[in-house]
């Protein structure tokens, strides 16, 4: 009986995650460097840093469950098996 293989870096999730982390990164930069004037436009919320903080998040929850629950691919011999 052949061993399964993990899907690892072709894993979507892993891909989702690195997407919205890049962009939860740049929006949270943002944020830090708004100034006021800018946020007193949104009610005095710092939407760009809101926003990236949840994306970083986000991408982190996605990372820990593509390492918690990994995509298992079947090999040729389970396969056959069946």
């Amino acid at each position: 009986m052949a061993e399964n293989k993990k899907a690892g870096a072709l894993d979507i999730r892993i891909v989702i995650a690195a997407l919205v982390g890049i962009y939860g990164v740049v929006l949270t930069v943002l944020g830090i460097v708004e100034k006021q004037p800018e946020i007193d436009k949104a009610a005095g919320i710092n939407i760009n840093l809101w926003g990236g903080l949840a994306m970083l998040v986000f991408a982190a929850l996605f990372i820990l469950w593509a390492r918690l629950r990994p995509i298992v691919v079947p090999t040729e011999d389970e396969t056959t098996d069946q």
